[in-house]
């Protein structure tokens, strides 16, 4: 899946932080496309999807998409 947009490529320094911790010529970048309300709320959503991630890999959580596979196959 390729990005749509500048917004798009620079948002993508806030969810590589783990790896990158995000550098301050990254998020002097991501400032110029994004007001501070928006920083923030990019932040919210990345972590909130992280969190998710991580609940489903713990809880073995299973797409429902594959359901209907590993169904249909039996």
């Amino acid at each position: 899946m390729g990005l749509s947009g500048e917004r798009e490529t620079r948002a993508v320094h806030v969810t590589l932080v783990a790896q990158t911790h995000v550098p301050d010529e990254a998020f002097e970048t991501l400032r110029e496309q994004f007001s501070d309300e928006e920083i923030a709320e990019l932040t919210l959503l990345v972590g909130t999807i992280n969190l998710w991630n991580r609940m489903a890999i713990s809880f073995r959580a299973v797409h429902p998409t594959n359901l209907v596979k590993a169904r249909a196959s039996s």
